[in-house]
């Protein structure tokens, strides 16, 4: 199995969209079984994936979420009825994804991932490795995508340490790209002080408008980056208002009508291959 981290320290570049949709395409057009793991505390891709009252449901019947996987051995839920309740921790082989396409599996987000507490050193930050490690024995799964925060947290850590590779979805404007040595140098660090083993995939352009003085600058850093001149994918995701519009009633770049962003997408998606 492969694990692959979509990573940026900016919001607003197209991090879940991108996820998900190269997670679809996967799935639907390499019969890849894929697995979502929505590591967010804003939970933007299980919303993408999700309809709001079958997440509802979902909570409701205590299913399972991306907290189960951090969980202590107990804590304090809020209970609409009872007031303050308390929940035992699930035993990670025991957490189950939920099917949301054929091939197509998500561990949802969960706003309750900002109420927990958990520093560095804690070992809790291993636990979605170990959690990757126990689903592998369950579900033939060929690729694992995790979506993460847009913030240095325990969380981007635990996605690094249970990747082998990540993606950085950039959009092409200067401010986005200013973030990108920056985030390096935390993987960096995180590489000496934690051992972890993790490459960087590659670069990606989203939401982009070509032939615009804004997209023609952004080619112009990479190109004199020797690093990023090589790492830069070379399919670009464009700007669509249909592509966010759709995002939100759970639909996906390939079932739209827009062919450039179709053919953006699969290319996209056989590059990544290429390079596993």
């Amino acid at each position: 199995m492969s694990v692959i981290s979509l990573i940026n320290m900016k919001g607003g570049v197209g991090k879940t969209t991108l996820a998900i949709n190269i997670a679809d395409c996967l799935a639907s057009r390499h019969d890849k079984k894929v697995l979502i793991l929505d590591v967010d505390p804003q939970f933007n891709c299980t919303q993408s994936l999700m309809q709001p009252k079958a997440y509802v449901k979902h909570l409701e019947k205590e299913k399972d979420t991306i907290v189960n996987v951090f969980d202590r051995v107990k804590r304090a839920v809020a209970k609409t009825v009872d007031g303050i309740g308390e929940l035992k921790s699930k035993k990670i082989d025991k957490i189950e994804p939920i099917e949301i396409r054929k091939n197509l599996f998500l561990l949802p987000g969960n706003l309750e991932l900002y109420r927990m507490e958990m520093s560095p050193g804690e070992g809790r930050e291993y636990k979605l490795s170990r959690f990757i490690e126990a689903i592998k024995k369950k579900i033939d799964i060929d690729i694992t995508i995790i979506d993460t925060p847009p913030t240095p947290s325990i969380w981007m850590t635990s996605a690094l340490l249970a990747s082998d590779n990540y993606i950085i979805p950039v959009k092409p404007d200067p401010m986005s790209f200013t973030g990108i040595d920056l985030l390096e140098s935390i993987i960096e660090d995180k590489r000496d002080n934690l051992n972890i083993k993790i490459k960087c995939l590659g670069l990606v352009l989203t939401m982009v408008e070509t032939g615009t003085k804004v997209h023609k600058g952004v080619l112009g850093i990479i190109s004199k980056s020797k690093k990023w001149r090589a790492l830069k994918f070379n399919k670009e995701i464009p700007k669509r208002t249909q592509i966010a519009r759709e995002q939100l009633n759970q639909k996906f770049i390939l079932d739209n009508s827009d062919e450039s962003a179709k053919i953006a997408l699969t290319g996209l998606v056989n590059e990544i291959l290429a390079k596993l």
